[in-house]
This record gives structure tokens, C-alpha cells and sequence, in this order.
């Protein structure tokens, strides 16, 4: 096995910083590996060895001069019942950026090894604590973004996607041991299911997996979170629509028209995702430099945006280059937003984009313009809390090249072709459901994996 284009060494003890760097209260140096407690004994002055599972002692870290480091406390876990599955100390120390690259170094001169990205996860799924899925989840759950990509990424780490790519295995080995008895023994006449009885049991399994796959996108939107593009004419009150999502003063806002030149970014909070939002400069004709260039930059934003805010004043008759503008807006991810509307107005013209109609200004329309932008977020819907979403692109290429085998397998068994190709397409498609969970992958994509974790986790 190997892990990170290095050797595996079963039960080897590493050492890392398992908090974010910077100054705190407190850092967590963690320890694992078969003498862990040997390497910490070193260095700490309680008798370490003597301590049972999943106890906290107080006491002192020197280095191996016997210099005094720091006063810490530390967790001893022993065995199986630790996260990596071998025993396992972890050193609290003062979280003081050099104290606690003292102690680190300390463990490090005690015997331990530097650990790698995602090492403690790596060891955790070599020892059947995790899944592959679940220790992938463990990342995400770092970096999730939002309240439901935390959701997500707990599910996940629960084992809820594991568990269902188990029951797509256990419905389809069934008819995988068929295909292999057909192949073996071809001249016995096996007859365990018709034909008929085993492409119902297979499509019915398939059509779950597809199901599974089309979640991907509703899965990058809760992982990833969206771009979101306010365009418009200038002065139809971007820059003050921004500022009033945002909840503080963001971009310039005043009557002289043109006052945005550049794109102006943001995060934002939305209705539980992350948005990426975007302020750019007004579009109308113009001769001036700096302004055209701007302009330029607002096209390419509108262009690459998941979502499109067009802004136009409704207080005023639409110009030819306004109507020009609603013209071009790309249909499937523009939201029209007639803006002003606290001022006297006829109502707004009548147009097939989805639209609604608020005051930037006097915070008129918010919660009907977030509404009208989930729903075009989900189309279908938004997902349910119980629903299991694909949020890792790994996982979704392999059940599309399981779903692309199990498609072959179909059109075979339709067309009664020889039973070793039916066996070989069903073994891929049980081999590609495999990889996700970690069974039958390679120690490129392992390394691949685990080289994108976070040192110490």
C-alpha cells in the first residue's frame, strides 16, 4: 500500500498539529501509532503508560534536554477505540504558535514521524474505523460552507451514502452470482430467475443509482455555493441592492451614473447557501476607457454566473439598449428585478424572465426576491432533509461508469449474448460501486484522495 507516493508502514507513529495555526487558547497536538505512548512518555512528566482509555492528566511537556516547555493536558485513547484505530495521545497544550511548535518538535525528536495530509484519516480507513466515503466526508466537513453542506457532509460521515451503495451491491450480487453460474457451468441449464425476473430486479437498481447520480448538482450548489451576478444599466441600483443583501456598505453608491468601474465581491449567506456575489459596472454605450472596459468585464461576469440579477428601474420607460440588455439575458438563470419600486411607477412591462419587484433602497421586496431566487435555484425543489445528496465529483464518475456498464448488461441480456460479457459488465458495475466506498481502488487514487486532506486530520 502505499499513500502519498511513500511507503504505508502499518501502525507507524506520526505527530502533527491538529488546530489551525495562529494564536488561541488552545492547540491539539495529536499522536498515533503503535508507540505513541512510548514517544509521549518521553516527553511528559506523568506516567503515561499507567493511564486508562479516554482519560485527561494534567502535567508538564519538556523537550528531551529536560528544558520546560509548557503545562498541558492529555488524552490518552487507546487501541481500537480511538479515531485512527491504534493508540493515540493527544497533547493540549497553550495555543501560542511557538509553544506549540515546541511541543511538535518535541514528539517529533521523542521518535514520531511528521505526519502527512490526511495521514490520521488514511490510518482510520486502513483499519476499518471509516469507509473511503466517510473519511472524504470527514474533509468536507471542514469546509463546509453552509448549515446544509454541514447537514450533508454529518450524513455522510454517519455513513448514510455508504450504507446505500452497500444495498445497491447486495441487490445485484443476487444476479451477479447467476451471470458467474451461466459462465461456469453452461451446459447444466441453470435456470435460478427467467430473463425477464432478473432484468426487473437489475433496472429497478439501476434506476436508484441514476436517481443518486442526478443529485450532483443539487450537490455542488450545497458544497460549492453559487456565483451571483448583478447587472443592469447604471444607476438601477446594484450597488445598493448589494449592499442591502450584504447588510453593511459594500459598494459606492451615489446618483452620478457610472460610479462602478470594476467587479466588486463578496460572500454571502442565502437562504442556507454560500454565495459568491458579484457587483459590476452599469452597461450602456460609451467611449470612455475605464468605463468600456468595465462594461466588458460585466458581460464576461453575466456570462459565467450561476445566477443572474438583472436590475432595471421601474420608475422610468426602458431605453433601447435596456431592452436590448433584457433581450440577450440568458433565460434559464437571469431573475428580473424591477427595482425603485418605492417610487411612482405604471408596473412593469410584461416579459418571459421570472421576475419581482422591490426598493433596494427602502428594503421593499427582500424576502420576495430571496424567495424568487430559491426557486430558481430549485427548480425541483429544494432537497429534503433525509435525502441523500452526491456532493463529491469522485463519487459521481464512478456511478456514471457503473450506470454506463449496467447499461451495456442490459442491452446483453435483451439481446442474449454470451454469458461471460454479461458477467464482466455486471463485475465492472459492482467494481466502480466498490471504489467509492474504498473497495478494489487503486494506491494512486488513495494517494490522489488523502494528499487533499489537512495535516493532522
Amino acid at each position: 500500500m502505499h499513500f502519498v507516493h511513500r511507503p504505508y508502514v502499518p501502525h507507524e507513529t506520526i505527530s502533527a498539529i491538529a488546530t489551525p495555526p495562529g494564536e488561541g487558547g488552545i492547540a491539539v497536538i495529536r499522536v498515533t501509532g503503535k508507540d505513541a505512548l512510548d514517544v509521549v512518555s518521553k516527553i511528559f512528566s506523568g506516567p503515561i503508560h499507567s493511564y486508562k482509555t479516554h482519560t485527561a492528566h494534567l502535567g508538564k511537556i519538556h523537550d528531551l534536554q529536560g528544558h520546560f516547555l509548557d503545562e498541558v493536558l492529555v488524552l490518552v485513547m487507546l487501541g481500537t477505540r480511538s479515531f485512527a484505530g491504534e493508540d493515540t495521545v493527544e497533547i493540549h497544550c497553550h495555543g501560542g504558535s511557538i509553544v506549540t511548535r515546541k511541543v511538535l518538535e518535541a514528539t517529533l525528536t521523542a521518535g514520531a514521524r511528521a505526519a502527512l495530509p490526511g495521514e490520521f484519516s488514511f490510518k482510520a480507513f486502513i483499519n476499518g474505523k471509516i469507509d473511503l466515503a466517510q473519511a472524504e466526508a470527514v474533509q468536507e466537513l471542514i469546509g463546509a460552507k453552509n448549515e446544509i453542506a454541514l447537514q450533508k457532509a454529518e450524513e455522510q460521515l454517519q455513513g448514510a451514502l455508504s450504507d446505500k451503495i452497500n444495498l445497491f451491491q447486495k441487490e445485484l450480487f443476487d444476479v451477479a452470482a447467476i451471470l458467474e453460474a451461466w459462465v461456469d457451468f453452461p451446459e447444466e441449464g441453470l435456470e435460478f430467475a427467467s430473463k425477464e425476473e432478473i432484468l426487473a430486479m437489475i433496472e429497478s437498481t439501476f434506476e436508484k443509482m441514476k436517481n443518486l447520480s442526478l443529485t450532483f448538482h443539487e450537490g455542488q450548489v450545497i458544497k460549492e455555493g453559487l456565483s451571483l451576478c448583478l447587472v443592469g444599466p447604471p444607476n438601477a441600483g446594484k450597488s445598493s441592492l448589494m449592499n442591502t443583501l450584504l447588510g453593511k456598505d459594500r459598494a459606492i453608491v451615489t446618483a452620478i451614473a457610472g460610479t462602478t468601474r470594476d467587479i466588486l465581491e463578496d460572500e454571502l449567506l442565502l437562504g442556507g447557501l454560500h454565495f459568491r456575489i458579484k457587483d459590476t459596472a452599469g452597461i450602456r454605450q460609451t467611449e470612455e476607457l475605464v468605463e468600456k472596459e468595465g462594461i466588458r468585464r460585466s458581460k464576461m461576469a453575466m456570462e459565467s454566473a450561476d445566477l443572474v440579477l438583472l436590475l432595471l428601474d421601474i420608475s422610468k420607460e426602458l431605453n433601447e439598449e435596456e431592452l436590448m440588455l433584457l433581450d440577450s439575458a440568458p433565460f434559464d438563470k437571469t431573475l428580473l428585478v424591477w427595482n425603485k419600486a418605492d417610487l411612482p411607477h405604471i408596473g412593469p412591462m410584461p416579459t418571459n424572465l421570472p421576475s419581482v419587484k422591490i426598493s433596494a433602497k427602502e428594503c421593499f421586496g427582500i424576502p420576495e426576491l430571496k424567495k424568487a431566487i430559491d426557486q430558481i435555484i430549485w427548480k425541483k425543489g429544494p432537497p429534503s432533509q433525509e435525502a441523500i445528496v452526491i456532493t463529491n465529483a469522485r463519487h459521481k464518475m464512478a456511478l456514471d461508469e457503473a450506470l454506463t456498464a449496467g447499461t451495456r448488461l442490459v442491452e446483453g441480456l435483451k439481446l442474449d449474448i454470451s454469458p461471460e460479457f454479461l458477467s464482466s459488465d455486471m463485475r465492472a458495475v459492482l467494481r466502480e460501486l466498490g471504489t467509492i466506498i474504498g473497495k478494489d481502488i487503486g494506491d494512486d487514487i488513495l494517494s490522489a484522495i488523502f494528499s487533499k486532506f489537512c495535516v493532522g486530520k
